[in-house]
Protein backbone atom coordinates (compact mmCIF):
# COMPACT_ATOMS: atom_id res chain seq x y z
CA UNK A 1 0.00 0.00 0.00
CA UNK A 2 1.14 3.51 -0.70
CA UNK A 3 0.90 6.59 1.55
CA UNK A 4 -2.35 7.76 -0.05
CA UNK A 5 -4.04 4.45 0.73
CA UNK A 6 -2.61 4.37 4.27
CA UNK A 7 -3.82 7.89 5.01
CA UNK A 8 -7.23 7.09 3.54
CA UNK A 9 -7.57 3.94 5.65
CA UNK A 10 -6.65 5.99 8.74
CA UNK A 11 -9.43 8.50 7.92
CA UNK A 12 -11.90 5.64 7.50
CA UNK A 13 -10.87 4.17 10.86
CA UNK A 14 -11.12 7.56 12.58
CA UNK A 15 -14.60 8.10 11.17
CA UNK A 16 -15.77 4.62 12.18
CA UNK A 17 -14.49 5.17 15.72
CA UNK A 18 -16.21 8.58 15.94
CA UNK A 19 -19.48 7.04 14.75
CA UNK A 20 -19.26 4.19 17.24
CA UNK A 21 -18.49 6.63 20.05
CA UNK A 22 -21.37 8.89 19.02
CA UNK A 23 -23.74 5.95 18.81
CA UNK A 24 -22.80 4.86 22.31
CA UNK A 25 -23.13 8.38 23.71
CA UNK A 26 -26.54 8.78 22.03
CA UNK A 27 -27.74 5.73 23.93
CA UNK A 28 -26.97 7.59 27.16
CA UNK A 29 -29.02 10.65 26.21
CA UNK A 30 -32.12 11.29 28.33
CA UNK A 31 -34.43 11.19 25.29
CA UNK A 32 -33.04 8.23 23.35
CA UNK A 33 -36.09 8.13 21.09
CA UNK A 34 -35.04 11.52 19.72
CA UNK A 35 -31.66 10.02 18.81
CA UNK A 36 -32.83 6.89 16.94
CA UNK A 37 -32.08 8.22 13.45
CA UNK A 38 -28.67 9.45 14.59
CA UNK A 39 -27.85 6.07 16.12
CA UNK A 40 -28.91 4.20 12.98
CA UNK A 41 -26.96 6.53 10.71
CA UNK A 42 -23.88 6.24 12.96
CA UNK A 43 -24.17 2.44 12.81
CA UNK A 44 -24.37 2.41 9.01
CA UNK A 45 -21.50 4.85 8.65
CA UNK A 46 -19.22 2.89 10.99
CA UNK A 47 -19.98 -0.31 9.10
CA UNK A 48 -19.34 1.12 5.63
CA UNK A 49 -16.09 2.72 6.81
CA UNK A 50 -14.82 -0.62 8.19
CA UNK A 51 -15.78 -2.53 5.04
CA UNK A 52 -14.37 0.13 2.73
CA UNK A 53 -11.05 0.12 4.58
CA UNK A 54 -10.85 -3.65 4.16
CA UNK A 55 -11.57 -3.48 0.43
CA UNK A 56 -9.07 -0.66 -0.13
CA UNK A 57 -6.39 -2.47 1.89
CA UNK A 58 -6.85 -5.64 -0.15
CA UNK A 59 -6.80 -3.73 -3.45
CA UNK A 60 -10.21 -5.14 -4.34
CA UNK A 61 -11.63 -4.47 -7.77
CA UNK A 62 -14.84 -3.46 -5.94
CA UNK A 63 -13.21 -0.83 -3.72
CA UNK A 64 -14.23 2.08 -5.94
CA UNK A 65 -17.95 1.20 -5.61
CA UNK A 66 -17.64 1.03 -1.83
CA UNK A 67 -15.74 4.31 -1.64
CA UNK A 68 -18.56 6.03 -3.53
CA UNK A 69 -21.17 4.58 -1.16
CA UNK A 70 -19.00 5.43 1.84
CA UNK A 71 -18.80 9.04 0.68
CA UNK A 72 -22.60 9.21 0.46
CA UNK A 73 -23.19 7.61 3.87
CA UNK A 74 -20.56 9.84 5.52
CA UNK A 75 -22.37 12.87 4.09
CA UNK A 76 -25.70 11.63 5.42
CA UNK A 77 -24.23 10.88 8.84
CA UNK A 78 -22.63 14.31 9.05
CA UNK A 79 -25.93 15.96 8.13
CA UNK A 80 -27.78 13.98 10.81
CA UNK A 81 -25.20 14.64 13.53
CA UNK A 82 -25.08 18.34 12.67
CA UNK A 83 -28.75 18.56 13.73
CA UNK A 84 -27.79 17.83 17.35
CA UNK A 85 -25.98 20.16 19.77
CA UNK A 86 -24.21 17.46 21.79
CA UNK A 87 -20.43 17.52 21.52
CA UNK A 88 -20.28 13.82 20.59
CA UNK A 89 -22.57 14.49 17.61
CA UNK A 90 -20.57 17.54 16.55
CA UNK A 91 -17.29 15.56 16.78
CA UNK A 92 -18.83 12.77 14.74
CA UNK A 93 -20.07 15.23 12.12
CA UNK A 94 -16.55 16.65 11.77
CA UNK A 95 -15.03 13.17 11.37
CA UNK A 96 -17.69 12.27 8.80
CA UNK A 97 -17.06 15.45 6.79
CA UNK A 98 -13.31 14.69 6.81
CA UNK A 99 -13.98 11.14 5.67
CA UNK A 100 -16.42 12.31 3.00
CA UNK A 101 -13.69 14.59 1.66
CA UNK A 102 -11.10 11.79 1.90
CA UNK A 103 -13.38 9.54 -0.16
CA UNK A 104 -13.76 12.25 -2.78
CA UNK A 105 -10.00 12.79 -2.90
CA UNK A 106 -9.28 9.07 -3.07
CA UNK A 107 -11.66 8.64 -5.98
CA UNK A 108 -9.92 11.52 -7.76
CA UNK A 109 -6.58 9.74 -7.41
CA UNK A 110 -7.72 6.13 -7.91
CA UNK A 111 -9.92 6.71 -10.96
Amino acid sequence: MNNIENEFIEKLAKCAAACESCMDACLDESDVKKMVQCIRTDRDCARICHVTASFVASNSAHAEHLVKECQEICRQCAEECEKHDMEHCQACARACRECEEACKNYLGVAV
